[in-house]
């Protein structure tokens, strides 16, 4: 079987998630590119999102996850990029819609905001929903 890259990165509020997340990417077979933070220092998450934007853009991955506080950051931040399609979801009906509608490539969830089983949820529906594309493939090539 092939093993399939992902990158990870998270900002200070976002590390404990990151760090149970990046088990469940291991439990799942996956190689995790994990672009930080590894301390609960105070970090910016914008610089965080770039990494893993330039992760995507470079076709090291495929696709990403990105933990701030909200979540809300590290959307705005992700989302500069074309080739990025974040979506913020905190349930698994939108990490499924995100993936099936609009081909996002990056899942973005709070660390704040979100239970663990919610998140663990949320990333199952993420990896494991294929994009839909017909009459979607078109809006979503309007993206970039």
């Amino acid at each position: 079987m092939l093993t399939k890259s992902i990158a990870i990165a998270a900002d200070h509020a976002g590390l404990p998630l990151k760090t149970e997340l990046v088990h469940e990417l291991d439990r799942r077979g996956f190689r995790v590119i994990d672009l930080g933070t590894a301390r609960e220092a105070s970090v910016d998450y914008p610089d965080y999102a770039e990494a893993l934007a330039h992760c995507i853009e470079s076709g090291k991955v495929d696709r990403g996850v990105l933990i701030c506080g909200s979540g809300i950051g590290m959307s705005i931040a992700a989302n500069r990029h074309r080739e990025v399609r974040a979506a913020l979801c905190r349930d698994t009906e939108s990490a499924r819609l995100a993936r099936q509608h609009n081909d996002a490539n990056v899942l973005v969830l709070g660390g704040r905001v979100t239970p663990i089983d919610q998140a663990k949820a949320c990333l199952e529906a993420f990896l494991d929903t294929p994009f839909e594309g017909g009459r979607h493939a078109r809006r979503v090539a309007k993206l970039a």
